[in-house]
C-alpha cells in the first residue's frame, strides 16, 4: 500500500493494527523525500540515520504494550525549532553551523508523542518573509508550480506536507506563517490563541532558550487535514513546564457546535486596505455556500466587528516594533530619522510600520491599551457569533520575488499592483488580539494553484474553528495531492 497521503490519523490506525511499522512508514517517506525533494527542496536538514533510528524503537515500544498520541508516526519540524544535534540557523549564513545542545518544547513533545522527526523544513532568512529562501539552503519551490513561492516562513512545512513528506509538521506564526503556507500549498493549519502552546526554544541562533511570553507570535501545528490537527494541537498545547506548567493544567473547552446548522458565521471578502483577488474571493463564496446548504446562519456584515482599518494599522505598528528590536543602534536612528519625517497625514500602512520600528516604551504601552479594546470587541462579537471566514492573503501563491529590497517587491492582484506587505493585512486581522485560526483548503483557482481560507475563532476556543474546519472539508472536500 502507498502509505505517503494516508492522514496520520489513518497511519496511526494502521499502526495500532500490525498493519504497517514505523520502519516501514519511515523508509517510505525517506525515499520519497530522496526521490522528489530535489526538485521541492522542503527538507533543509535531513535527520534519516536518527529518523531510522527511532522508528526502530518505536515499534520495539509498541511490541512492548506501549501506545502514545503519535508512536510510530514520521514528521518534520520546522528549521527554527532547537533540535539537539541538527543546525538551527534561521536560514541566516553567519550561524550556518550553530547547534543547539537541547530540544524545543516542542520538539521534546512531539518525542514524548512517540513522533519520529524526519528532519527540518525550509524558512526565510529571520523568518521575516512570506517566501521561503536564504542563502544557506536555498529556495523551497510550490509543489503546484514550482516557478511560485510555497509560502513563508512555515513555506518549508507546508511543501513537505503537500509532496507527502510525512502527515504532519510543526511551524510557528506572527504574520500568517503557518495559515499563508497552507492556503499557498493547499493543506491545513492551525494558528493557536496566543499563548496557548509553549514556544521555548524556537529561537533565534545563539539566543537563551528561556521560557516567554511572546507578543504576538505563536507555534501551531501544519496537516493535511483538519482532524489531524486537531491531533497535533492536543500534543502541542499547554503551559511551559518551567513556569505556569508548574501551577496550570490546560483543558480546552469543547467546540461550540458539532452540527453545521448550529454555527453562526460572518464572512468577510472585502477589507478595507487591500481588494481580495477574485481568486481568493471565490473561496470565500465557495465557503459561504456550503456553510448556508449546511444550514448554517451566515452573514455578512455586522456592526460588532472591529474596525479592520485601525485593526491593520495597529498590527502593522506592534509586529514591526517587535522586528526592530534587536536592529543595530545605527539602523535604528536611520529608520527614526525618517519616521520624523512622515507627516501626520501619513495614515497608510507603510507610515505605520516605519512608526512602529521607532516606538518607544510609551507607544507601545499605548498600542497595546488600544489592542485590549479590540479584544473586548472580538468578544463581544463572538458572543454574536461562533466563528469568522476570511481571506488569508489576497491571492493564490505568487512567482518567486528574491529582489533583496522587499520594499521594492509588489504583489499583483487581478493586474493591479500593491506593495509587498500590504498583503499581511488579513493576517492580523487575527494575529494582533491574539485569536485561533485555521487555514483550510477550498479548492483551485482557474490557473490551478490552492486556494485557502481561515476560520477565526474566539480566544482559547480553538476546538470552534477547528470543528467548523472538520465539518467543511466533509462539504467542500480537503487536501488534493498536486497534481
Amino acid at each position: 500500500m502507498e502509505w505517503n497521503f494516508q492522514t496520520a490519523e489513518q497511519l496511526m490506525a494502521a499502526l495500532r493494527a500490525g498493519e504497517v511499522t514505523s520502519a516501514e512508514l519511515t523508509d517510505e517517506a525517506i525515499a520519497r523525500i530522496e526521490r522528489d525533494d530535489k526538485a521541492i527542496n522542503a527538507i533543509c536538514v535531513p535527520d534519516f540515520e536518527r529518523a531510522r533510528a527511532a522508528a526502530r524503537g518505536a515499534d520495539q515500544a509498541r511490541a512492548r504494550g506501549e501506545d502514545r498520541p503519535l508512536l510510530g508516526l514520521p514528521v518534520t519540524v520546522k528549521e527554527s525549532y532547537n533540535i539537539a544535534g541538527l543546525p538551527t540557523t534561521w536560514g541566516m549564513a553567519p550561524h550556518r553551523n550553530y547547534m543547539p545542545a537541547e530540544d524545543a518544547v516542542q520538539v521534546s513533545r512531539l518525542k514524548a508523542a512517540g513522533a519520529v522527526i524526519l528532519g527540518k523544513t525550509n524558512v526565510p532568512v529571520g523568518l521575516q518573509d512570506i517566501q521561503s529562501f536564504n542563502e544557506i539552503y536555498g529556495t523551497t519551490n510550490n509543489p503546484w508550480d514550482r516557478g511560485r513561492t510555497a509560502g513563508g516562513s512555515s513555506g518549508g512545512s507546508a511543501a513537505a506536507l503537500a509532496s507527502g513528506f510525512g502527515p504532519l509538521s510543526i511551524g510557528s506564526d506572527i504574520a500568517g506563517s503557518l495559515r499563508t503556507p497552507a492556503h499557498f500549498c493547499g493543506v491545513y493549519a492551525h494558528k493557536p490563541t496566543l499563548g496557548l502552546a509553549a514556544p521555548r526554544g524556537m529561537v533565534p541562533p545563539l539566543a537563551p532558550a528561556l521560557p516567554a511570553d511572546l507578543d504576538l507570535a505563536v507555534v501551531g501545528p501544519m496537516a493535511r487535514t483538519a482532524r489531524d490537527l486537531v491531533l497535533l494541537l492536543d500534543v502541542m498545547a499547554g503551559p511551559d513546564p518551567l513556569t505556569l506548567g508548574v501551577a496550570h493544567d490546560l483543558t480546552l473547552p469543547p467546540a461550540r457546535h458539532e452540527r453545521l446548522g448550529d454555527f453562526r458565521v460572518l464572512v468577510l471578502d472585502d477589507h478595507p486596505l487591500i481588494p481580495t483577488g477574485s481568486a481568493v474571493r471565490a473561496g470565500v463564496n465557495r465557503v459561504a455556500d456550503a456553510l448556508a446548504e449546511g444550514g448554517a446562519r451566515v452573514e455578512r456584515h455586522s456592526s460588532l466587528l472591529p474596525d479592520l482599518t485601525e485593526a491593520a494599522l495597529l498590527y502593522a505598528q506592534l509586529l514591526f516594533a517587535g522586528f526592530s528590536a534587536r536592529f543595530p543602534v545605527e539602523a535604528y536612528e536611520h529608520m527614526r530619522a525618517r519616521a520624523a519625517e512622515l507627516s501626520p497625514d501619513d495614515q497608510g500602512l507603510d507610515a505605520a510600520r516605519l512608526r512602529g520600528m521607532v516606538f518607544s516604551h510609551r507607544d507601545w504601552i499605548e498600542a497595546n491599551s488600544r489592542r485590549d479594546l479590540h479584544r473586548h470587541g472580538w468578544r463581544r462579537l463572538f458572543a454574536e457569533f461562533d466563528a469568522v471566514v476570511c481571506p488569508i492573503t489576497p491571492t493564490p501563491a505568487f512567482p518567486h520575488d528574491h529582489n533583496p529590497d522587499s520594499g521594492e517587491r509588489r504583489i499583483d492582484i487581478d493586474g493591479v499592483e500593491y506593495p509587498y506587505f500590504d498583503q499581511l493585512v488579513w493576517a492580523g486581522v487575527a494575529t494582533m488580539p491574539g485569536l485561533p485560526a485555521t487555514a483550510i483548503p477550498t479548492g483551485l483557482s482557474p490557473e490551478g494553484l490552492p486556494v485557502g481560507v481561515q476560520l477565526i475563532g474566539p480566544m482559547f476556543e480553538d476546538r470552534t474553528p477547528l470543528r467548523l474546519a472538520e465539518l467543511l472539508e466533509q462539504r467542500i472536500g480537503g487536501f488534493q495531492a498536486p497534481q
